[in-house]
Order: structure tokens, then sequence, then C-alpha cells
């Protein structure tokens, strides 16, 4: 019950805030707009930047722990797409936004805070592994599918393919923070001193912002949909994906404890938010992808403190 207390209801009580200020009228959908704006386009990537930027890459990226998650989320994906598809019968382009829902956990807003509070920031590295190809992978499949699905019949070159995909996954704001981060890395430039500390100043501001600003998006996002199909993606994204990833990282691999954590933390959230971004954009399933994120929200404070049970 300590953690559930300690750690999870502070992140929770944040995102009740920002859902009550916009439930009240206080906090109006332009607020909420600009302060995720803020938050997703500046604050976050501060956050990613500055953790790529810093990471032991010898140490922090474990073969078994990447592989792990990204199978047990590759799992999620093709779970959700083949029950939107065939158990559902969803059309081809609302499968691939439901079975988007179903890999992409709320990593940053939700994984961050929750593995820092639980373990400290020093095990955060994992995260941060697992983060750094997070989006760019994830949006880079489901832009491929859906730019494939919507130009079947249309003669589209190859190279024009291409290039849409390449042009939409290098416009995310956190896809182009985490390739400087490596750039940064990598080339071994320090950095002036004044430059890190205004990174450090955004960054300190991303996270509370960004989880008071989810409240009041998760008010817009009404509860409707197929419940059905609602339930499947959040079954998958709170229960199958972290489970998947533990069987294999503990069973296979025999990953340690530390990034054990980190892969559980970030396999067992919730949809995140770019769920429905990602159904936003090419317009189809955002009334599921949205009730999604709110109702697999609300399950993971129970969930995630089963899983801080469970976990060495």
């Amino acid at each position: 019950m300590s953690a559930l207390l300690d750690v999870i209801l502070p992140v929770f009580l944040v995102i009740g805030f920002g859902w009550l200020a916009a439930r009240t009228g206080k906090f109006s959908e332009s607020h909420v707009d600009g302060l995720m704006k803020f938050a997703q386009s500046y604050a976050l990537p501060c956050v990613l930047f500055r953790g790529v930027a810093g990471l032991d890459l010898s140490l922090a990226y474990d073969p078994g722990m990447m592989l792990s998650f990204y199978i047990g989320a590759f799992s999620g994906f093709a779970i959700c797409f083949a029950g939107a598809l065939w158990l559902f019968h969803r059309p081809l382009t609302d499968s691939i936004a439901i079975g988007f829902a179903g890999m992409f956990s709320n990593s940053l807003l939700l994984g961050l805070p929750i593995t820092e509070r639980a373990f400290g920031t020093e095990a955060l590295a994992g995260n941060f592994a697992i983060i750094s190809v997070h989006s760019p992978l994830f949006y880079g499949l489901g832009i491929s599918l859906m730019e494939w699905a919507r130009s079947r019949g249309q003669g589209l070159s190859a190279f024009r393919l291409s290039r849409q995909i390449a042009g939409a996954i290098l416009h995310q704001p956190l896809v182009l923070a985490i390739i400087s981060g490596f750039a940064v890395n990598l080339s071994g430039v320090a950095l002036p001193g004044p430059v890190w500390s205004a990174v450090d100043m955004l960054a300190l501001a991303a996270l509370p912002a960004a989880l008071f600003g989810l409240g009041g998006v998760l008010f817009r996002y009404r509860p409707e949909g197929d419940r059905w199909t609602i339930v499947w993606i959040c079954v998958t994204s709170l229960v199958i994906h972290p489970a998947i990833a533990w069987g294999i990282g503990r069973g296979i691999f025999g990953i340690s404890d530390a990034a054990l954590r980190s892969m559980i933390l970030t396999a067992a959230m919730a949809p995140g938010a770019n769920a429905y971004l990602f159904a936003h954009m090419y317009g189809v399933a955002k009334r599921v992808n949205a009730s999604a994120v709110l109702f697999g929200t609300a399950f993971s404070i129970l969930s995630v403190w089963i899983w801080l049970q469970i976990l060495p």
C-alpha cells in the first residue's frame, strides 16, 4: 500500500488536478492545448535530449532488455491489430491505429515519474534507453503501415512513399530531440554551461506541466467507442505487453533487476496520448483510441501498483 501512496498516487493526483481544472472550466481547451504544446514540443524534448546526451551507451543498452520490451510491444500491436480487424471487424486503417495504441505505452509522462519515485533517478538509464528508440520506431512502423494502407491502388512509387514516411517521422519534436542527444553523446562535444542550465530548467518543468496538461486532455476524451475494443487495448497494454516482456527478459535473457524494473514500468503503462494523436493525424479510430487512453490511465493506478508489488 505504501507504493500506491508514495509512488503512484502523487503522479495521478497531478493528472487529477488537471482534469478537475478542466472539468470546472478553470482550464480551457486553449489553455490545455498551449500547455501540452509547451510540454510535448519544448520541455519533454529537453528531458529526452538531456537523458540521451548523458547516457553511458555501453551500459544503458542492455540487448536483452531492449529485445524483451520491443518483442512485447510489437506483440501488443499484433494482438490489437488482429483483434480490431478480425474480431471487431474494423476497417484496415482503423485497425492499424488501434494496433498503434496497443504498443505505444505512456513511457514518458507516466513511466519516467513512476520509475523515478519508486527506484530513484539513477534507475532511469534503462527507461531512457528504451525511450530513445520508442517514438522513432513506433511512429516509423505506424506511419509506414498507414501510408501504405492509404496509398493502396494509387500507384504511389516506393521512393515517394518512403519520402512521405521519412518526412512525417522527422517532423516529430521528440524524434529530433533524441537525434540531437545522440549527436552530442557520440561527438563528445561539451555544450556551454548556460546552455545546459537552460535545458535543465525546461526539463524540470516538463513532467509536472505534462501531467497537469494530460489531465486536461483526458477530460476532453469522452468515453465513447466500442467498449470491447477499448477493453482489448487496455488488457493488452496493462497486462499482456509487460507479461510477455517479463517472460522473455527473465526466462530467456536473464536480465538484471535494474533492467527489469525499467522495462516493466515502461511496458506496463497505459496507452500514451500519442495513440490518440496518431489516430487524429489520420482521422481514424479517434473515439476508440481516446477512450483507451482515458480508461487505460485510470485502470493503470491498480495495475501499476500490482506490478510494483511483483518487481524485485
